[in-house]
Formats: C-alpha cells, sequence, structure tokens
C-alpha cells in the first residue's frame, strides 16, 4: 500500500534530527526548540497566487539557523474568507515536524473591527482585539498572542495558558503606514512582562525589490533565549504568523481588487 506523502516534505529537504530524551512536561515534537535560540520561518511562493492575483493558503517552512528544516506550517481556511477578509481572515494553521506528526496548532478568530492598529477600541474590547490561539499538543492551550493596541507602535501581548502576560512585543511605526515603503528589516522587539528588558526578537527580512513588490512572500527570523521554556517559544511562533498577517500582508489588501 503507498504511503501517505509528508504535507511540507520533499526530495532533498534537509532536516534537522530529533533531539534524543526530552522532558515530561514538553509536549510532543517541541523537543526540538530545547536546542534551538532562533528559528528563519520562509513563506512559500505560491505561483498561481502570484499569476491570478487571488489569496491561496499560506505554508511555511521552519528551519534552524542551520538551513535545516525543523517543522512545516500550512493555513486552513475558506476561499471566502481569504476573498472578502483578505489579511483579517480567520484561519487555523497546523504545524507539523519532520514526519508529519501535528504538534503545534493556531488559530485565529476573525474580529469584527480588528486591524493594525485602526480600531478605536482595539486596547479595550476583546471583541476588536486580534488573537490568536496556539495549542501543543493539538487541543490543550499553551499561549495566547493578543493585539494589545497602540496609536503609535504595534504592540503584542504574548501570555501564558494561565492567561498571564509573558512577553510585550512591540513593532516600528512605518508598520502603520500600510505601505509597502520599507527596504530593510522590521524588527518586533520582544520585551519580558515589565517592559523593561529586551530578551529577543521578531525580524520580517527585507527580500528584496523583486519579490517585494510583485508578491506577498515574507521571511522572518526569530531569536530567543535558548533556555527558554520550549511553550513560550512555540508561542513566538504564533507571534510571528500574528505579525505576519495583521502587519505585514495587510500592506497589500486589496491590490487585486
Amino acid at each position: 500500500m503507498a504511503t501517505k506523502p509528508i504535507i511540507g516534505f520533499s526530495a532533498g529537504t534537509e532536516v534537522m534530527s530529533k533531539p534524543a530524551g526530552g522532558s515530561p512536561s514538553c509536549p510532543p515534537g517541541l523537543e526540538y526548540l530545547t536546542q534551538l535560540d532562533q528559528l528563519i520561518v520562509h513563506q512559500q511562493l505560491e505561483l498561481m497566487e502570484v499569476i491570478t492575483g487571488f489569496d491561496f493558503k499560506n505554508r511555511y517552512q521552519i528551519k534552524n539557523s542551520l538551513g535545516q528544516q525543523v517543522y512545516f506550517a500550512y493555513e486552513e481556511s475558506t476561499f471566502c474568507c481569504r476573498c472578502w477578509c483578505q489579511s483579517h481572515r480567520e484561519f487555523s494553521m497546523t504545524v507539523t515536524d519532520n514526519t508529519g506528526l501535528e504538534v503545534i496548532r493556531m488559530h485565529r478568530p476573525w474580529k469584527y473591527c480588528s486591524s493594525a492598529g485602526s480600531c478605536c477600541c482595539a486596547d479595550a474590547a476583546d471583541c476588536c482585539s486580534d488573537e490568536i490561539t496556539v495549542e501543543s499538543p493539538p487541543g490543550q492551550v499553551i499561549a495566547k498572542i493578543r493585539h494589545a493596541g497602540s496609536k503609535w507602535l504595534p504592540h503584542l501581548e504574548v501570555k501564558d495558558a494561565t492567561d498571564q502576560v509573558v512577553f510585550h512585543i512591540w513593532g516600528p511605526s512605518c508598520c502603520l503606514c500600510q505601505t509597502v515603503c520599507c527596504t530593510e528589516d522590521l524588527d518586533f522587539k520582544i520585551y519580558t512582562k515589565d517592559g523593561e528588558t529586551e530578551v529577543g526578537n521578531i525580524a520580517k527580512q527585507w527580500a528584496g525589490a523583486v519579490r517585494e513588490c510583485f508578491t506577498k512572500v515574507s521571511h522572518f527570523g526569530i531569536q530567543f533565549p535558548i533556555d527558554l521554556d520550549v511553550k513560550m517559544k512555540a508561542a513566538l511562533i504564533g507571534a510571528t504568523m500574528l505579525i505576519e498577517y495583521l502587519y505585514i500582508e495587510s500592506q497589500h489588501d486589496g491590490e487585486n481588487q
């Protein structure tokens, strides 16, 4: 009987070996993160999206600093959501390891008036604040990332399973202008819950004029302490996805309408 192909894995893909051992408190599949202090997130180019102008489901390779694939993430959403809601769409994101095991599941609900800093009540009402929930293993919530709202800078809160704030993420002001004008990396700095100490960074990397102008492909680099709890490392992958849709992909909304 033919085996079912693993999504995101192709011949020639160099993969990270799974670390031996593991802790009982470590969700299955997050063992890889124990050895890492940075991740690279590469969105895959969808040729038909470039040709037709329609939004396709996003897919991402998540690699270590050596370029070895650690995880593969793929979006699940409806055509209507992608067509009408565009970057503000509701979606689920499945993250698998190189064996096809689902290790992380994320969900972003649709919010009535959420947008990158434009909602007047985004800093006060949960009904408007954009958010993404991170589960590992699927079905068990380990974190929630919430758009905290700010008139001047992009601001996200990273909360743990008990709804306690663990990190604040502050982005650059140019993300709020909603134009594709930056020709350098965009740094979203990660701070401790008191806002005093910078402990990491999520950088949207400049991909060159051709890719930036004619495609929606994004590349990110994530840096964090190597001894950070793996659940919080997984949460920062979720934060990267929310940044992608809320601040980066939204810059292209309406281009093909």
